[in-house]
């Protein structure tokens, strides 16, 4: 399975990263939107784990491009952002789901299960 990690936190991406090789998925990581856009026209994913803080084009920007280019792939947002204002926005967005950070792995792994 293949997961693109969009995370521009580096503690977060490379533990998160990490954590995912060691549960034997593919993983690639890029640190903010446009490079997630660009990734996601040419490669397919199983999977996208999404963070909202992301610098060039934030993760509602994200999310709202490739809905819009009709990329069907499971998107798990993972932020900071706590609000309920927020948690709706995202998923009315198109998000799949949504994880407030801080998160423990065995339930954003649990996430990823129902949705792939």
């Amino acid at each position: 399975m293949r997961v693109l990690v969009v995370e521009d936190d580096l503690m977060i991406g490379e533990s998160l990263s990490e954590a995912l090789q060691d549960e034997a998925y593919t993983v690639d990581w890029v640190k903010d939107g446009r490079q997630a856009i660009l990734t996601l026209r040419v490669q397919p994913y199983d999977i996208i784990l999404l963070d909202l803080g992301l610098p060039e084009v934030d993760g509602m920007g994200v999310l709202t491009a490739i809905r819009d280019a009709k990329i069907e792939t499971p998107v798990l947002i993972l932020t900071a952002r706590d609000q309920l204002k927020d948690r709706i926005a995202g998923l009315d967005s198109g998000a799949d789901d949504y994880v407030v950070k801080p998160f423990e792995l065995g339930e954003v792994f649990a996430r990823m299960r129902v949705l792939m």
